[in-house]
């Protein structure tokens, strides 16, 4: 077994190569050989490989129909607060950005959605009228 110290600048390359040397893993205990050993060793020949990739692909079709129905199962609105782990906290957020506006003396009138668009007799602020 080859060692190889492999300095990354990229952790989502880094977690990939980790997939990889794992995936070889599994192989290796599985088949009791390397891919290179299988190649060498005439065990499998091109055709051999291309049906492999073949064969992973359609898995890979199939994978994708299955999350593609997942997806469309769930809802948009779903996939959506799946997709954003912060969308869960964002009204507790507001609810505390107001509370402490209030804490120090602030009403809150401006954030009211019927404010007519201007802070003080025509001064406008919003781009209203």
């Amino acid at each position: 077994m080859n060692k190889k110290e492999i300095a990354f600048r990229d952790p989502v390359v880094e977690r990939v190569v980790d997939k990889f040397v794992e995936r070889s893993n599994v192989g290796f205990k599985k088949y009791k050989s390397t891919l290179h050993d299988e190649r060498t060793s005439g065990k499998k020949d091109l055709l051999g490989y291309l049906n492999d990739v073949q064969e992973e692909l359609m898995d890979a079709i199939l994978y994708i129909q299955a999350a593609r129905e997942e997806l469309t199962e769930l809802g948009q609105e779903e996939i959506i607060r799946r997709s954003n782990p912060c969308s869960n906290h964002a009204f507790e957020e507001d609810d505390e950005r107001m509370d402490i506006i209030g804490q120090n003396g602030n009403d809150g009138l401006h954030y009211d959605e019927s404010h007519d668009g201007y802070m003080l007799d025509n001064d406008k602020i919003w781009g209203n009228g």
